[in-house]
């Protein structure tokens, strides 16, 4: 999370935009209906924002104004879609502000980042997988699980650094240099524990992922002789 003393007006107001503009979107594109009649979803949906609230609330708080926590979003996408992905991280972040652990007017930016990136890397993985079309589930565990969650906490690292040296109000450690290292003890325990997540609703409830194929991934195994049947 980036607080908003590190961050420009310009960049705080463009982040509002953007963020409203995706909630809006997201929200049209939910399906109110299908929740509100399925009591497993709204379970679902519920249960996610509590564990999204729990785990942002487990980070490294910073003096520079900018604080560490895992995002756990790609998980998220996989078991409620898109739409209603971006409306449970939504519920959390409100949560957060509630509890003061987030500025209100760095919500924008930090949606956008921890929440809007990470369910778009997730979302193109997906797609891509199932446009592929694999019959091996652990593809699908791979690909829109581990490696997502990788690129997805990649990509977040490296836009908010950005974006807070384009705004020059964060001063940047002189070990900028070796700030690559320091990548993989980030990136891999995010993959870790998405990956973990959706290994363990592929084994127990893949009913549960809306992103699975259960027909493709799950039959059963062809053999050569139902060929003759």
């Amino acid at each position: 999370m980036i607080d908003a003393q590190v961050l420009s007006d310009h960049s705080l107001t463009l982040g509002w935009v953007g963020y409203v503009v995706l909630l809006v979107w997201a929200l049209a594109r939910t399906r109110w209906v299908e929740l509100f009649t399925d009591s497993r979803r709204q379970h679902l949906l519920f249960g996610t924002v509590f564990a999204l609230f729990a785990l942002w609330l487990v980070r490294r708080d910073f003096d520079n104004g900018v604080s560490y926590h895992f995002i756990g979003m790609t998980a998220v996408t996989l078991l409620l879609d898109w739409p209603l992905a971006i409306v449970g991280g939504l519920l959390a972040q409100v949560g957060l502000i509630l509890l003061g652990r987030q500025d209100l007017a760095a919500m924008g930016v930090n949606g956008l980042l921890f929440i809007g990136l990470p369910v778009l890397v997730t979302e193109v993985c997906a797609i891509l997988v199932e446009r592929a079309q694999p019959k091996n589930l652990f593809v699908y565990i791979f690909c829109s699980g581990f490696f997502a969650a990788a690129l997805a906490a990649l990509l977040c690292l490296l836009l908010g650094l950005g974006l807070l040296w384009l705004d020059g109000r964060f001063v940047m450690p002189e070990w900028i240099e070796d700030f690559i290292g320091y990548l993989w003890l980030i990136i891999f325990p995010e993959a870790f524990i998405n990956g973990m997540i959706v290994s363990a609703l592929v084994v127990f409830c893949p009913e549960w992922l809306e992103t699975f194929n259960r027909t493709r991934y799950l039959q059963a195994p062809w053999k050569d002789d139902d060929a003759g049947r």
